[in-house]
């Protein structure tokens, strides 16, 4: 079971080509807390949000609910409502987001649950009723198991994603399509990668864009950035160092993003020239890699330390995102990365009403409010989902 207060376990409008948000240039000044999870509307969210064009937010919490094996939620702007309970048979501990179609189903990953108690990928209705697309089966079937990432969709409506065990050992990339058959295109063998974590990228050409926490070149630790073709054909476009100190970092977590001319944006979750981790580009084509930025800068990591979830762009080219540790209280920050490689501390979170921890990114809307959930923290202790008002 992975819970988002330690790194344990290696822890169409949705279905477009690249995942980048266009929103405007985003400067934060008020922040608000939307909603505490008590445990019975779920606790300890992880995810990343998915917005509506009505303004709904969904998304996921590991635990809570009616069997404490975590919700889908659903956070309108009047009040949140619970919208999906796990039981364990029909899946459990979601850790990743959730994907949503133009009709208003959602799509996503348990960690646990299901058949095996290997991880399933679900669906759930516009009205709410879930069904099982499918149920992973373990290493003994190689199919993988433990999906942690979210999901992403091709226009033919196929899912793609990683699971961060299975296929053999190191994990896998596969899809399922809506009839519940699933295929690995991609078995990780750790001097290609291990351990795969983050969200997936699509491009035009069908090439899946992803990275790997630990394994290539330099395992155990490093991690990889991959590309992976529609053949099925893996190339490692970079590895990571294997150490804290490594200059362009280690340990990637999330999943990348691209910009209009293809470069790749991400994150380590350690290394850098300071060890807090970094945010770094790589040209896809040349494999040249540049660390962007480099956390821990300032005395007591107050910049903000180890980043664990994907990035946000807007049109002007800066990156938003969140970290897991550092800020005023070492309870995580979310922070802006301008074009010119200055970064500012958005919010430092104080575990207390604010909430702490933030594993997952951000999301905007037109407006340029950005929204995410800190995993602890808040009135409860069990989490939060916050808006911060430019």
């Amino acid at each position: 079971m992975t819970k988002v207060f330690a790194l344990t376990r290696l822890g169409l409008c949705i279905f477009y080509l690249l995942l980048i948000t266009a929103a405007g240039d985003l400067h934060a000044q008020t922040f608000t807390v939307l909603h505490n999870f008590a445990g019975s509307d779920g606790a300890y969210p992880a995810s990343t949000l998915v917005r509506d064009s009505a303004g709904n937010l969904y998304g996921t919490t590991q635990e809570g609910g009616t069997s404490n094996f975590g919700v889908v939620f659903l956070l309108k702007p009047n009040g949140q409502e619970l919208f999906f309970s796990f039981n364990g048979s029909n899946g459990k501990e979601p850790f990743a987001g959730l994907l949503r179609d133009p009709n208003g189903n959602l799509y996503g990953t348990t960690e646990a649950g299901g058949a095996v108690n290997g991880g399933t990928v679900f669906k759930i209705t516009k009205s709410g009723k879930e069904s099982i697309l499918y149920s992973f089966q373990g290493n003994l079937h190689n199919d993988g198991n433990f999906p942690l990432g979210a999901l992403i969709g091709d226009p033919k409506g196929n899912l793609y994603g990683t699971t961060s065990k299975g296929g053999g050992q190191y994990g896998t990339v596969f899809t399922v399509n809506l009839g519940g058959v699933e295929k690995v295109l991609h078995a990780f063998s750790q001097t290609d990668g291990a351990y795969p974590i983050g969200k997936l990228l699509r491009d035009a050409g069908d090439n899946l864009y992803g990275t790997t926490s630990t394994g290539g070149a330099n395992s155990p630790e490093g991690g990889v950035v991959f590309r992976l073709d529609a053949a099925g054909n893996e190339v490692t476009l970079y590895n990571f160092c294997s150490l804290a100190n490594c200059a362009d970092g280690a340990l990637p977590q999330a999943g990348l993003i691209a910009d209009g001319s293809g470069n790749l944006y991400g994150t380590t979750y350690i290394g850098g020239t300071h060890g807090g981790g970094t945010i770094f580009k790589l040209n896809a084509k040349t494999g040249i890699e540049t660390v962007l930025y480099s956390f821990c800068s300032l005395p007591v990591c107050t910049d903000g330390q180890s980043p664990y979830s994907d990035l946000l762009m807007d049109t002007a080219g800066n990156l938003y995102g969140t970290t897991v540790k550092g800020g005023n209280t070492n309870l995580g920050v979310v922070f802006k990365l301008d074009t010119s490689g200055n970064e500012t501390v958005l919010h430092s979170f104080s575990g207390t009403g604010d909430g702490a921890n933030p594993y997952a990114g951000l999301i905007a809307d037109h407006q340029g409010n950005l929204y995410g959930t800190a995993s602890m923290g808040g009135a409860n202790s069990k989490g939060t989902v916050f808006q911060i008002t430019p």
